[in-house]
Formats: C-alpha cells, structure tokens, sequence
C-alpha cells in the first residue's frame, strides 16, 4: 500500500474506551497525523472488517536509553550474539538499520520492536540529570515512538541540602530549572535518601548502607525520605506538571516491604502522586523472614484512594536484567545470586546498579512476585489507575506484554500456568482462592493505552477522536490473545503506515515529549555557585542544552 495523506480505516470493531467507545463497528479517520472526523468518500481505505482497532500503546515505564540501559547493552555480548535484529526491508524513506536484541535491546531494535507490538510511545523511566544529554542521543537514535523521560531526584545533592535548610520554594524552584535544562518530562523518585545514604558510605538505619523507614535520618535530622516526598509530590503538584512525581519506594524487593509503601501512600495522601512497579513493593513477611503476598491490603488502598495511580511491574518468567538507580537493592542482588554486575556513580546526583537476572517458575520467590502482579491486576476496581508494566527489563522485557495480557483475559490458560510454579510462598494468594476476573479488550485497552495516556497528561494519546494523534493499532481478532498482541496486522504512527500485513514497513522518527515549567530565576545564582564549589561539570555546560 502507498503511502496517503488521507486514510478511513474501515469496518473495524474499535475500542476507544477515552470515548467511551467499547467493540463499535465504525471507521477511524485520518488526516495527516491527526484523526478526524469524517472525510470525503474518496479517500483511501484500508479494510478492517472482522479486526480490532484500538489507539498505539502507550508504556508509562520502561527503561530504554541512556548511560544505564547502555551499560546493560555492554554487559551482556551474548545476549546480542545470540537474537541479532536484522535490517528490516522498508518500503520507503531512509533504509532500515540492523541492530541487537535480548533484553536490552539496541536503539533502533526497541523502536521497531515495540512498533511491532503496536505500541507508539514509550517513557524512559529514570534519567540522572548528568546522563540527560546522552539519553537523548539514544532516543534520537530510536525509531517509530514518541518518547521521553522522568528525570532522578530524590537522592540529589542541591535538592537535599535544600531541604536540610528548610527551602521548600527554592527546592521547587530547582525542580523546575532541572526538567528545563534537562528537557524532561516529569519527576522520579528512588528509594528516596537510601541511595544518598549508600553512597556516603553508611550511617543509615542501625548503622547500615540504606534508610528502613520514612522517618531514617538522611545526612541531617532535617531530611529524610518523608520529607524527599513531601517536597517532590508538593513541587510536581504546585508546578502543575502533566504527570504527578513518579515514585520508586524504599526497601523495593524486601519481605515486609508493603508497609513501607502504604506509609510512603498515606504520606501524601490528597496529592497526586504515581507509585511504579508496585509488585516490587507489595510483600509481606519480614525482612529476614518468609515472604508472603501483601498485593490484597496494598491495592485496596489504591482503590480507596483516586489521588494514587500505579503501574505494576509484572514479573514475567525468563530472562530478565535489572537496571535501576536503587545502587543498594543491587549490591543486594549481586551479593546474593553471584553474578555479574555493574555500579555508576554519578557526582551529586545519583548512580545505576545492574545485574542480568532470570526469573523461575521452580523458584518460590519468583513465584511469589509473578503471582503478586497479578493479584494487583486482578484484585484492582479502576483500570484507569493500575496500568501495565513490567518495568522492563527489570521483571521480564516488553515483548512478554502480549503473554501477560493472555495472563489477564484467559483464567483457563492462567490457572494451568498457576499449577507449574512453585507454591511454597503462595499460601493466602488469591490466586489459589479461585479468583476467577478475566479483562475483556476494552480494559486491555485501558491499561495499555487509555489509562497511561491519562495519567501522563498526553492529551492527544490513547484515544481516536477527532484531534487526537494518529496512532493506531489494528489487530486480528484472534481467540489466543497473546499470538493476537504480539503480532498486530497493521500500525499506523501520526498517519504514516510503519507495519502492514504484520511485517514493518517505515520507520519515521518519534517525537520528543519534554516539559519547561516556570521557576524564579534568581535560583541559578545559587546553583551557579553550589557548581563552582562542588561539581567536576561546569555549570554552563549541564544540562542536555547550554545554560544560559
């Protein structure tokens, strides 16, 4: 098929749950890169009787470009030696490039992948402010999706000492400076304090390299991870940024650890704030002692509460690598399971911890944290608010994300994969109780597209109204839903057709989703001098572009 400026896809069976559209026969319309209402009876058609139409993928959480995910590339050769991504033969425009898949795939490897999936925009989930110039470069690098990123702060040295001085304005003043000059999207948050903690070496809780609870002293009396919270939920909210403050918490894969996390919750309860990879941080047990499923108590306060959105980090069975600014949780894992690994440190700001990794249905924790991801899943009353992820790749990569929606939808298929994996830990799971939920496509939709577009703030996102961005996804309707999600017919990225009869096509370049809030400029003198006193990088010279 040529390439046409106009095109009605025709006769398709739509979910567009933003538009309260679920399994309508109707046409979608295109004009340009824009979805439209009508258009004339000539234009171009492409036959979608008997498929199902929903908006591209939108994934809220993933890790994909810059120095960390990049350090993961070169830690693992024999991943790329073993699945090579050949050059795709285009139809048209600049030739496809080849590159390196596994589970950290190579740049122009994630965009055609996750094309292929029908997915059309992606956010890079955790970028040290440092590292911006070069996360861009990769996303420059990565074909097909709109992307962006959150930008690391809970741990950074000028925010801290803002902090410790009672400077809430200026801390959110700083906030916004940094999204700026970083072009970035929103703001992150990581085991908030413990890794500032890690990294000076110790004096945290009972004398150890981490903070245990949101009240552990970080540094000075004045800072610790309540306050990190407090102050970043408080600074996105006043700057009225598209996505509320993007929150990692403390002691992340630690029995008991649900505790910590619904303290983090009631700490900001009112404010908008997002909770990522929430089955990492749904245990129960003690730290110590047997691991248990705490995904019941945890998910009922995220029903109860609107302010909280989550996604949920879904462990997926098979390799895996785990890639995080969480230094100490990796430590931890490297000490543990005595494989290979890499630290950064990042003067001032943050660090990245990695460790390859595979998860086991024989093993009873890997057991445990795949049957807790489902239970958020399935145990969550408002799809708009719990939305996929498999923070990949840290709990399996996006390509296991049609395997997990056949997970979601077939209770058959999920209880027979219940029977093959280890039960020791999972007493009390509800999964074992029979629990018996299966989404149907319009809430696949939610939490693929709808839900996360919402929750970013991307207004011309996960939906096929008349304004909307013209990405769109068209699926054979097929009873494995997973053969179904992995293999779209067509894709279609802000009008242009990238795959068509299941095999890639074009691969345009994406956008680049940023924000640049307002803030008081009188900030950078101080910042200019806190540069000139502690910071190897000039301060005219930070940032992804110069600072004025």
């Amino acid at each position: 098929m040529s390439q046409p400026t106009r095109l009605r896809i025709a006769g398709g069976t739509v979910y567009d749950p933003a538009n309260g559209v679920e399994g309508v026969v109707h046409d979608v319309c295109i004009e340009g890169d824009r979805i439209v209402a009508e258009l004339p009876a000539s234009a171009p058609r492409l036959d979608a009787r008997g498929m199902v139409v929903m908006p591209g993928g939108v994934d809220i959480h993933a890790h994909v470009a810059g120095s960390s995910v990049n350090h993961a590339r070169r830690l693992l050769p024999e991943e790329h030696a073993a699945d090579p991504a050949p050059a795709p033969r285009l139809a048209d425009g600049p030739p496809g490039r080849s590159g390196t898949g596994g589970t950290v795939p190579s740049t122009f490897a994630t965009g055609y992948r996750y094309a292929g999936l029908g997915y059309t925009t992606a956010m890079e989930a955790a970028v040290a402010p440092l590292a911006a110039r070069h996360a861009h470069a990769e996303l420059d690098d990565t074909p097909i999706i709109d992307a962006g990123f959150f930008v690391l702060l809970g741990n950074d040295d000028y925010l801290l000492r803002q902090i410790a001085a009672g400077e809430t304005v200026r801390a959110r003043d700083y906030a916004a400076w940094l999204l700026g000059v970083t072009r970035a999207y929103a703001i992150k948050v990581v085991n908030p304090g413990g890794v500032a903690v890690w990294k000076g070496g110790g004096g945290g809780a009972d004398g150890g390299r981490n903070v245990r609870g949101l009240d552990d002293a970080v540094g000075s009396s004045a800072v610790t991870p309540r306050k990190i919270l407090e102050t970043l939920a408080g600074a996105a909210n006043a700057l009225a940024l598209p996505h509320p403050v993007h929150i990692h918490c403390n002691n992340l894969g630690q029995p008991g650890n649900a505790a910590t996390t619904l303290e983090s919750m009631r700490t900001l309860a009112g404010q908008r704030a997002h909770f990522t990879h929430l089955q990492f941080h749904s245990y129960g047990g003690a730290l110590g002692k047997a691991w248990a499923s705490a995904a019941r108590e945890v998910i009922e306060y995220v029903n109860a509460h609107a302010e909280v959105s989550v996604d949920v980090g879904q462990v997926m069975f098979g390799p895996a690598t785990t890639v995080t600014a969480d230094g100490p949780v990796e430590q931890l894992l490297y000490a543990s399971s005595g494989r290979k690994w890499v630290n950064i440190d990042i003067e001032l700001e943050s660090g990245c911890g990695i460790v390859p990794y595979a998860y086991r249905e024989r093993a009873a924790v890997a057991a445990l944290q795949w049957a807790v991801g489902l239970e958020l899943f399935l145990l969550a009353n408002d799809p708009w608010r719990v939305v996929l992820s498999t923070d990949h790749p840290n709990g399996g990569t996006f390509l296991s994300y049609p395997e997990l929606i056949r997970l979601l939808m077939d209770r058959a298929y999920r209880d027979e994969r219940l029977k093959g994996v280890n039960q020791k830990l999972l007493a009390g799971n509800a999964l074992l109780d029979g629990l018996s939920r299966e989404y149907t496509l319009g809430e696949i939709a939610i939490i693929t597209r709808a839900g996360p577009a919402r929750l970013l703030g991307l207004t011309g996102k996960g939906h096929l109204g008349p304004g909307a961005d013209a990405d769109v996804t068209i699926y054979a309707n097929d009873a494995d839903r997973a053969k179904m999600f992995a293999t779209p017919r067509y894709v279609i990225k802000a009008g242009t057709l990238v795959v068509e009869d299941g095999q890639l096509r074009r691969a345009p370049t994406g956008r680049r989703l940023t924000v640049r809030p307002d803030y008081d400029a009188a900030v950078t003198k101080d910042l200019k001098r806190f540069f000139d006193e502690y910071a190897c990088v000039g301060f005219e010279n930070y940032g992804a572009e110069p600072v004025a």
